[in-house]
């Protein structure tokens, strides 16, 4: 388990975020974290909505239970975080 680096490019957010998560966090953790500094900030809840990650400018949501370690992402990959149906 290390600290990972990752901005968040929160869904609804006009600001982009610095965000450490570990590298045995699954996409759903990752999205967790992301929203503490946007969700009730800057972003309204959407309880009815769960929060999928993918990478910035591109349509493919990762598995929920995929983990950053698998993900092979670089230091500081900007990824979008964004509400879908469940």
């Amino acid at each position: 388990m290390a600290a990972f680096p990752i901005n968040s490019n929160f869904e609804g957010d006009f600001v982009m975020q610095l965000i450490s998560v570990d590298t045995e966090d699954t996409m759903d953790q990752v999205a967790e974290k992301c929203a503490y500094h946007s969700v009730g900030r800057r972003v309204a809840a959407q309880p009815e909505k769960v929060m999928r990650v993918r990478l910035h400018n591109t349509t493919e949501n990762y598995p929920r239970d995929m983990t950053v370690s698998d993900a092979g992402w670089r230091p500081t990959e900007t990824l979008d975080i964004i509400f879908a149906d469940s």
